[in-house]
C-alpha cells in the first residue's frame, strides 16, 4: 500500500484516463485526472501530486510542454511518461531531456507500471526529505541531527549532500564526540539506500576474537561457543549501509580480510565454505589522523585508500564556538523531552562559561554538561551553579559519606574487654547490614581478623 501518495493521470482519451486512474487507485494510491497539460497544471496547484503519469500527445498543451513548464516552475513532481512513439530511442531522449522519471510504451503493462510507481514513490519521498533537510540547513542551521551554521559545518553539510546520492565509500575523521556517526546517518538518509538497513559496529569495542564473527558471521561449530549459525554485519546491512566506527582500532589481520570483502563484494562466514554476495555501502570513521595511524602500523595503507574515496572531516567544537548557542538550544529541547523537564535556556554567565571552555570531549561532553545542569535546575534557566567544577573553576566541596544511622553501643561497668569487643563487632555488622568488608574498615581491623573473630564466636555458641 502507498497510503498518502498522490498520483495525477493526464490523458486526453477519457476511457484510458479513467481506467488507468482506477487501476492505480486499487494499488493504494490517491488519484486525480486531467484531460491535457493545461488542466494538469491547474490540478497540480490544488492536488499537489507526488507522481505524474502523462501522455505526450494531447490537445491545447501536450506532455512535452507540460514537463517543460513544470521544470521551469521548479515543481518537484516525479513524472512517468506514457508514449506511443514508434521510436523508443527518440522517446527516451525526449523524456530524459525534460526531466521525467521514466517512460512506458502503450499498451501499458500493469505489472510494469506498478513497479515504476513504487520506485517513483520512493524517489518522491527522497526528494521531499532532501528538500526538508536543505530548508532546515538554510533557516535553522540544522541538518538531520547535526547542528551548527558556522562555515566549517556548512562545508560538512555540502559534502554530505554531494556524496549521499552516490555509492562511494566515505571516510569520516574527527575527534571523539564530534558527531561522526551522525554524519554517517545523514548520508544514509539522503541516499537511495535509506529504506535499507544501516548497521553500525564499533571496531574498538570488540575483542579480536569476536570482531570477525561480528563482521562476517559464523557457522554452527566454527569455534567454541558457536552453537548456531549467525549472520554478520555485512549480511545484516544487505541493500543498505555499514558504518565501521574507529576503523584504525580494528586488528591488522581483520583489516586484510575486510579489504578482500570490499574488493570482491563477497563474504564468507567463519567456518563456512560458501561465499555470499553482498551489496553494502561502506562508511568508516576514525578519531586518529589516518596518515599517522598508517605510520604507526594501526591502519593498512591499502585499506585506507579503499575507504578514503570521499573524505569528510568534522571540526572540533572549540573551532566552531559560534555554533554553541544553536547547539545549546537544540540539546535543551531534546533533553527536556527525554527527562520531562521545563528548562528554558541558560543565563548569560553560563553561556560565557561555555564559550570559554575548551571542550576536549566536544559535542558529546557539551550534551553531558547540559544534561547534568538541567537535572539540577529542573526548570527555568541553567545557572553557573548547575555546571560542573571544571567549567566554573571552583573546587567541589569535599563530602564524607554519612552513615545511615549512628547507633550507640554502651556497656555496663564490669564488662570484660572480650565481651565489649564482641558486642562492638556484632553491632557494627548489623549497622553495615552484614557487609563484612565495610565493617572491618570501620573497626580498623583486617578482614581476616574479622572472620577469625566471627568463627570464634560461632564456636563459643554466641
Amino acid at each position: 500500500m502507498q497510503s498518502g501518495v498522490r498520483v495525477l493521470v493526464v490523458d486526453d482519451e477519457e476511457s484510458q484516463r479513467l481506467g488507468l486512474a482506477s487501476m492505480i487507485a486499487t494499488w493504494g494510491y490517491r488519484t486525480e485526472t486531467a484531460g491535457d497539460g493545461q488542466e494538469a497544471l491547474e490540478k497540480i496547484e490544488r492536488f499537489a501530486p507526488h507522481i505524474l503519469v502523462t501522455d505526450l500527445v494531447m490537445p491545447r498543451m501536450d506532455g512535452f510542454q507540460l514537463l517543460r513548464t513544470l521544470r521551469e516552475q521548479g515543481h518537484r513532481v516525479v513524472s512517468i511518461v506514457v508514449t506511443a512513439f514508434g521510436s523508443i530511442e527518440n522517446a527516451i531522449a525526449t523524456v530524459h531531456d525534460l526531466g521525467a522519471f521514466w517512460f512506458l510504451e502503450k499498451p501499458i503493462k500493469p505489472d510494469v507500471l506498478r513497479v515504476l510507481l513504487e520506485r517513483a514513490a520512493a524517489q518522491s519521498r527522497l526528494e521531499i526529505e532532501t528538500e526538508t533537510l536543505q530548508r532546515q540547513l538554510r533557516y535553522q542551521g540544522v541538518f538531520g541531527q547535526l547542528v551548527g551554521n558556522s562555515p566549517a559545518m556548512q562545508q560538512v553539510y555540502w559534502l554530505i549532500q554531494q556524496v549521499a546520492p552516490s555509492t562511494a565509500a566515505v571516510l569520516i575523521t574527527g575527534e571523539s564526540g564530534t558527531g561522526k556517526e551522525l554524519v554517517a546517518r545523514a548520508i544514509h538518509q539522503l541516499s537511495d539506500r535509506k529504506n535499507g538497513p544501516m548497521v553500525a559496529i564499533n571496531c574498538a569495542a570488540l575483542p579480536e576474537t569476536l570482531i570477525e564473527s561480528e563482521l562476517f558471521g559464523h557457522e554452527k561449530g566454527a569455534f567454541t561457543g558457536a552453537l548456531e549459525r549467525r549472520q554478520g554485519c555485512f549480511e545484516l546491512a544487505q541493500g543498505g549501509t555499514l558504518f565501521l566506527d574507529e576503523i584504525a582500532e580494528m586488528p591488522i589481520g581483520t583489516q586484510a580480510k575486510l579489504l578482500r570483502v570490499l574488493e570482491d563484494r563477497k563474504v564468507r562466514r567463519l567456518g563456512g565454505k560458501q561465499e555470499i554476495d553482498v551489496d553494502v555501502r561502506i562508511i568508516a570513521a576514525t578519531n586518529r589522523d589516518p596518515k599517522t595511524a598508517i605510520e604507526q602500523g594501526r591502519l593498512r595503507e591499502d585499506l585506507y585508500y579503499r575507504l578514503n574515496v570521499f573524505h569528510i572531516h568534522l571540526p572540533p567544537l572549540r573551532e566552531r564556538l559560534s555554533d554553541l548557542p544553536l547547539l545549546v538550544e537544540a540539546l535543551i529541547d531534546e533533553l527536556n523531552r527525554k527527562h520531562n523537564l521545563r528548562v528554558t535556556g541558560v543565563t548569560e554567565q553560563t553561556m560565557e562559561l561555555l564559550q570559554n571552555y575548551r571542550w576536549p570531549g566536544n559535542v558529546r561532553e557539551l550534551r553531558n554538561v547540559l544534561e547534568r545542569g538541567m537535572i539540577l535546575a529542573r526548570e527555568g534557566l541553567i545557572t553557573p551553579a548547575h555546571l560542573p567544577p571544571e567549567l566554573t573553576g571552583m573546587r567541589a566541596p569535599e563530602t564524607k559519606p554519612t552513615p545511615l544511622s549512628q547507633p550507640v553501643v554502651t556497656f555496663p561497668i564490669g564488662t570484660t574487654i572480650d565481651e565489649a569487643e564482641k558486642a562492638l563487632i556484632l553491632a557494627t555488622l548489623e549497622h553495615t547490614r552484614n557487609n563484612k568488608t565495610r565493617a572491618a574498615e570501620m573497626l580498623g581491623i583486617s578482614l581476616k581478623t574479622l572472620f577469625n573473630k566471627l568463627k570464634q564466636y560461632s564456636q563459643d555458641g554466641g
